[in-house]
């Protein structure tokens, strides 16, 4: 008796020794204790680099922290360790879409949901990422099963919520208000389902009903300025001035270059009879317009400009060709094209560490971006020749 007492002992102590490290980075990062838990992983992979699970971990903290590359790269590798794994494609196609990379993000969606039809969440990602895209149809078919393998757990109040979008665009506000009633059923805390709840309700021309969603939004988030300005939009309707005013200033306040805001406001204001504030926020709102309007014609200029600048890059004159490229890039930084015609021009002209930069400039802007991101590779490839 007592020797297989000590074995059963022995066995015990055996599997508590076998605990995956990774758990224990699990725990830190449950007590929020997050920069111990990278350290930890860190160590982990230098002492067992195919440790997948690791890997998968440290990619999805990074990810959550901003770091592109480490993230992406972590990812990547837990993916390559584990191919036939439906939970890694997610984790990379989750990483991808923190980075606004949507094509990207669509493959590991995809991948993940092919590899494993009833993954939930893997469903829902990739029907955010199809509406995100502007392919409704197709990303309700994977809405809808995904509200079907969560049933009524709080857990299918999102893909309900994104099901009202498409439901939205489909001119089906009936149908929408329904999803979203059961998404709020489900999580009564939904801001953005209660606020949209909202909308579906006042273009059904229920206004008492409309009127109660948006107040609920506002209460859940006062500092939701979505919320605050259909508030204050819908008691203006009402001629509730006070309320109104109230609930506009806070969407001010919290978006200072909303339109709808700014014209709201002042409507507001002007029937309240402070004509003074109306008159102010009036002049806003037409120099804002003014702004946007400069930036339009700029555009257009930088457009223009480009493509002077490719006409004479094509009759060989190269040095015309990267004046105009750099005018067109003044009046439009945030144009990746523009920037990547002035970074071939500069690396065609020998200028190799300017037009590095200029390429490292356009992916941080475009971090998706395949072209950019080969064009990069092949100058900092031929610069160490």
């Amino acid at each position: 008796m007592r020797t297989r007492f000590l074995s059963a002992v022995s066995c015990a102590a055996v599997l508590l020794a076998q605990r995956p490290p990774v758990e224990d980075a699990w725990d830190l990062l449950s007590k929020g204790e997050r920069a111990q838990a990278i350290r930890l992983l860190d160590e982990i992979i230098k002492a067992n680099p195919r440790d997948a699970d690791a890997r998968l971990l440290l990619g999805s903290v990074l990810a959550e922290q901003g770091e592109r590359s480490e993230s992406i790269a972590q990812l990547s590798e837990g993916v390559r360790l584990r191919p036939q794994s439906a939970e890694a494609h997610n984790a990379l196609g989750e990483a991808f879409n923190t980075f606004h990379d949507l094509r990207a993000a669509q493959g590991e969606f995809d991948k993940a949901v092919a590899l494993d039809p009833g993954f939930a969440q893997a469903q829902v990602n990739l029907g955010l990422v199809l509406v995100d895209s502007g392919a409704f149809a197709a990303a309700a078919a994977h809405l809808d099963r995904a509200i079907a393998i969560l049933g009524h757990a709080p857990d299918a109040a999102h893909p309900l919520y994104l099901r009202a979008k498409v439901f939205t665009e489909q001119n089906e506000v009936e149908k929408a208000a329904a999803q979203l009633q059961q998404a709020v059923s489900l999580r009564p805390d939904f801001v953005e389902a209660w606020s949209d709840l909202g909308q579906a309700r006042k273009t059904l021309l229920d206004d008492a009903g409309a009127l109660t969603a948006f107040e609920r939004a506002v209460e859940l988030s006062p500092d939701d300025a979505v919320a605050q300005y259909r508030l204050g939009a819908e008691y203006l309707r009402n001629a509730r001035l006070p309320a109104a005013i109230q609930h506009l200033r806070e969407a001010l306040r919290l978006d200072p270059e909303n339109q709808s805001t700014l014209y709201s406001l002042q409507s507001a204001l002007r029937e309240d009879g402070q004509l003074e504030q109306a008159q102010q926020l009036r002049r806003k709102l037409a120099e804002l317009l003014r702004k946007k309007d400069k930036a339009s014609e700029n555009a257009l200029t930088a457009v223009q400009l480009n493509n002077q600048g490719a006409g004479l890059e094509k009759s060989g004159n190269l040095r015309g060709a990267l004046e105009k490229y750099r005018a067109a890039l003044d009046l439009y930084p945030q144009h990746v094209g523009i920037r990547v015609n002035v970074a071939a021009a500069l690396l065609r002209l020998g200028q190799w560490s300017q037009g590095i930069s200029e390429l490292r400039e356009a992916l941080r802007r475009d971090p998706g971006n395949a072209v950019v991101k080969e064009a990069l590779a092949h100058a900092l490839k031929a610069s160490n020749r």
